[in-house]
């Protein structure tokens, strides 16, 4: 069974820590220590992290806050970031008006 998923494994007691109000993910205002009480809540992969608290998932797509979230939910769970899955990556969207996507011409 790989190590990471084995939810029956003790991690430890969440403790809080100084730091655990730094902002992590711009976009969707997530903190440090939301992103490690949600590892000791249960979530374990990257993907249930970004479905769970949004991270990744802003404006940005990740690209300020992917690197940082993987290395704190490795920390919590004791294993190197490399051992982790990617969780899946998407293009950075923007909003785009109906009007657009419907041809509409402006008068």
């Amino acid at each position: 069974m790989n190590q990471i998923n084995d939810r029956s494994r003790d991690i430890g007691e969440f403790v809080p820590a100084e730091d655990d109000d730094m902002i992590i993910c711009r976009c969707e205002e997530i903190t440090k220590g939301e992103i490690r009480q949600a590892v000791h809540d249960g979530m374990f992969t990257l993907t249930e992290i970004r479905r769970y608290l949004r991270t990744g998932m802003g404006l940005c797509q990740g690209q300020t806050c992917s690197k940082l979230v993987k290395g704190i939910v490795a920390r919590e769970l004791g294993v190197s970031p490399a051992e982790l899955e990617p969780a899946t990556s998407r293009a950075p969207m923007r909003p785009t008006e109906m009007r657009i996507l419907g041809n509409e011409v402006e008068d």
